[in-house]
């Protein structure tokens, strides 16, 4: 790995840290996410709603989902349906609970936030981004370019995150997902012409996408304080660090032309932006839209690392979403 490239980076997660005037890992209260215990059924659909909220494009920090019980913004009536669309498949409280909270989990542990002063600046900030340059253009892409041709942009990029997820698999001893995943980029690589497609899908090829930061999670360091990065959007220390780990991995970033690389990133940012244009709505009528966006992407993402720690046969629903990528982000190569 080229460390001129990455020492930006390591400067930045080392600051960090250093900031909380303790380790982050030890600091952190502790979680009282509930595992799910049932993986029998399809995650319900209000989990879907809370992957798809992590997602959000670096300059727009992920929506969330109306259901949280933190979030000022969403009613108790919206909270009692969503649990009991949950309850509908076996194991359906649990990961509800795991995603948003039970009967004792207030969501104190899992917004751990001794930063909120400095990251409720940043989060202003890449507000001001997101509304003035990244939403006009997601907008503009959903009306000028098919629906079909977006799903081909997307199935391209989720194609090209096979490298990091396979590594990361590997280094948390998932070896079967390993298999799957490579088959899978084997298969969209091929059939698919270049992931345009995704016959892995059809051919019930599970999806699986994992970064450096969940396996610095599975590998023990379970909480960690958040953060809000600007341009990356939410973030906790730990996940900081896990950049630099994913950085040696992306395909798009050894790209050595740049108006290539950073179109391609361009692009991959203006998709990312345009699937969460459905849940707008509810972050701007959100009284604490901060609140709402940094519990939501911090119980997904908890979510994220316990459902990693349990076994292939037992692993629920996985979320095919993971925090803004490092590829994603349009940088010249500083080598040059």
């Amino acid at each position: 790995m080229n460390v001129v490239r990455t020492l930006p980076l390591i400067v930045l997660a080392t600051a960090l840290t250093a900031c909380a005037g303790k380790p982050a890992r030890s600091d952190a209260p502790v979680a009282s996410t509930v595992v799910p215990a049932s993986t029998t059924a399809e995650a319900p659909a209000v989990d879907t709603a809370a992957a798809e909220a992590g997602s959000a494009a670096p300059v727009a920090s992920p929506p969330a989902a109306a259901s949280l019980p933190q979030a000022a913004a969403a009613s108790s009536a919206d909270t009692d349906a969503a649990k009991a669309a949950a309850a509908t498949a076996p194991g359906g409280d649990d990961d509800f609970d795991a995603l948003y909270g039970g009967a004792g989990n207030t969501g104190s542990a899992a917004a751990y936030d001794p930063w909120e002063p400095f990251n409720r600046k940043v989060h202003k900030f890449n507000n001001a981004v997101d509304r003035g340059i990244a939403r006009p253009l997601a907008t503009a892409y959903t009306h000028v370019v098919p629906r079909f041709a977006r799903t081909g942009v997307s199935n391209f990029f989720s194609n090209l995150r096979a490298p990091v997820t396979i590594t990361n698999q590997l280094l948390q001893g998932r070896g079967g997902d390993a298999w799957d995943s490579l088959g899978r980029f084997l298969m969209n690589s091929t059939l698919g012409i270049g992931g345009l497609f995704d016959p892995a899908s059809k051919a019930m090829v599970p999806r699986r996408n994992e970064d450096f930061g969940q396996t610095l999670g599975a590998w023990g360091w379970r909480r960690s304080r958040y953060v809000e990065l600007p341009f990356f959007g939410p973030r906790t220390v730990r996940d900081v660090f896990g950049l630099a780990g994913d950085i040696p991995l992306s395909p798009i970033r050894r790209i050595e032309e740049d108006k290539l690389r950073i179109g391609l990133q361009g692009l991959q940012l203006v998709d990312t932006r345009a699937q969460l244009l459905a849940i707008d709505d509810l972050r701007d009528t959100a009284v604490d839209e901060y609140s709402l966006v940094r519990d939501a992407w911090m119980q997904r993402r908890n979510y994220q690392i316990e459902n990693d720690l349990r076994s292939k046969r037992d692993r629920g629903h996985d979320d095919a979403n993971s925090p803004i990528p490092v590829d994603a982000m349009p940088m010249p190569q500083w080598t040059h």
